[in-house]
């Protein structure tokens, strides 16, 4: 069980969801997950003047990469499948958008996040190494399931490729290293030790599951450009619930967890089954730009109604 502890300011209303994780002062545990909200400087400006306590950039690679073909993303019962292929401008020019928001970031208190992805330990060490001086910490995108060419869960799934990974950001980084985990394993806990045991900091759990496909009936072809996506949204919340759960076992690191997340509720149940913090995605889409206040809110009231503090709740189904 995990044994690190969370310095939140207990005593004073106001501070009662500040935490400090990976060494870090976080206003609040409620971020933004990579995807599209990260896109541009401009995008994470919004989410982040709506009260996400950091907020994380679009996965970056290498190079420029347009991503699967039209349609990337499907509505369907409890959430979306989408199939984005990762596209993005490259770690060159994406600099820029970090830069644009950088001033302001730190006027609002909110921390920046970089999603990274390669498809091997050296391509992951090189986008690091040109990311570090420009966010407070970096994600390492192990976990996409429809990235396909050996990115994604391609590594994620192989415990000796998520700690080459790992190890080798780790060698070079000078800001805290979170690996985000695929639930699409045999046992992820085993991926979880893996991963902490070659340095990294803190992980993010889960990426979508998947992949699925949705078939359009009258056209008698896969919707999605890709034919396959990631299932994100609602629906797939009990099972990121019980892949924190089972990671808080495993290992004595922070968890953030991510999958399903639209209300405070919702962030509690992740707080209880482990996770330090939570990361909000489609929820957007569901509540608005400012769903991070409104699961903000909620999370305090039912602290204070209940006296509580995070540090009460966080991993409490496992005593």
């Amino acid at each position: 069980m995990s044994n690190f502890n969370i310095n939140v300011g207990e005593n004073n209303i106001n501070n009662i969801l500040n935490l400090n994780l990976f060494g870090i002062n976080f206003k609040n545990p409620v971020f933004l997950a990579a995807g599209v909200m990260g896109e541009t400087g401009s995008a994470m400006r919004r989410i982040a003047k709506n009260g996400a306590g950091a907020v994380c950039t679009k996965s970056i690679g290498i190079e420029k990469k347009p991503g699967h073909n039209n349609p990337t993303m499907v509505e369907v019962e409890g959430g979306f499948l989408n199939a984005m292929g990762l596209p993005n401008p490259g770690i060159d020019e994406y600099i820029e958008e970090i830069e644009y928001v950088r001033k302001q970031m730190h006027e609002l208190d909110v921390k920046i996040i970089g999603s990274i992805y390669g498809k091997n330990e050296k391509e992951f060490a090189e986008v690091a190494e040109k990311i570090v001086d420009y966010v407070d910490l970096i994600e390492l995108n192990i976990s996409c399931p429809h990235a396909g060419g050996g990115y994604g869960s391609s590594i994620g799934q192989d415990c000796n490729l998520s700690h080459k990974v790992v190890s080798s950001v780790k060698n070079l980084s000078d800001v805290p290293v979170v690996a985000k985990l695929t639930p699409n394993v045999t046992d992820i806990k085993e991926i979880a030790v893996s991963v902490e045991d070659a340095g990294a900091d803190g992980i993010t759990a889960i990426n979508t599951l998947g992949p699925g496909m949705v078939i359009d009936i009258d056209a008698k072809k896969p919707i999605l450009g890709n034919i396959y996506g990631g299932m994100s949204g609602k629906a797939v919340k009990p099972i990121a619930i019980k892949n924190v759960y089972d990671i808080y076992s495993a290992v004595d690191i922070p968890i953030i967890g991510v999958g399903g997340i639209t209300t405070g509720r919702d962030a509690i149940e992740f707080m209880m089954a482990g996770a330090s913090a939570v990361q909000v995605g489609t929820g957007v889409y569901y509540r608005g730009y400012d769903i991070f206040n409104k699961i903000n809110d909620e999370i305090k009231e039912y602290l204070l109604k209940n006296e509580l503090s995070m540090n009460d709740i966080i991993g409490c189904v496992h005593k």
